[in-house]
């Protein structure tokens, strides 16, 4: 049996698990998430515990436990405390900026890069316009908008400059050596 599907999930308070068939929903105080998961997958609720079965030892099915499990708990971990991703901008003049709920990067572009936050997202700028914070319920979305936010203007190798991840390590790379004669 897998190790992380046969661990319980645990409800904390001011939670709310609905189940109905195979559609799990949870609401919470930073918001309500909804997923339909896989018929072989046996979803029990009993008081402020979750527990997840599977139905056969077929690969797949045993795939799908874990995975399972591991998503609900990030659903009501979500919606209960939230998650979020850092970035940070490296570079002369480069800097982000908030415009309403819109976020504003200019990255050495000829003109401003405009970010709308998807339903459920929400950014915030600190640091000296250095650092933008991405945070919402959902840990799938909130990943995906920090990561399309990076391909704005991912790190160079050379001087570094670009947008990163808070903490990540770039490679560099020497650049044009002179050469002595």
């Amino acid at each position: 049996m897998s190790r992380i599907g046969k661990l319980p999930i645990t409800i904390p308070n001011g939670v709310q698990f609905e189940l109905d068939g195979h559609t799990v929903k949870v609401t919470g105080q930073k918001g309500e998430l909804k997923r339909s998961f896989s018929p072989f997958i046996t979803i029990k609720h009993e008081g402020d515990h979750v527990f997840i079965n599977r139905s056969s030892d077929e690969k797949t099915v045993r795939a799908l436990h874990g995975t399972t499990r591991a998503v609900i708990q990030n659903m009501v971990t979500g919606v209960s405390e939230g998650f979020q991703k850092t970035l940070e901008i490296q570079g002369v003049g480069y800097k982000a900026e908030m415009d309403g709920k819109n976020l504003v990067i200019t990255v050495g572009f000829s003109h401003p890069v405009n970010v709308p936050p998807l339903n459920g997202i929400t950014f915030d700028v600190a640091e000296k316009n250095r650092l933008i914070i991405v945070s919402g319920p959902n840990k799938e979305i909130v990943g995906q908008v920090a990561s399309d936010i990076r391909k704005i203007r991912p790190p160079e190798p050379y001087k570094g400059t670009g947008i990163r991840y808070l903490g990540e390590r770039v490679r560099r790379k020497a650049g044009k050596s002179a050469i002595t004669g």
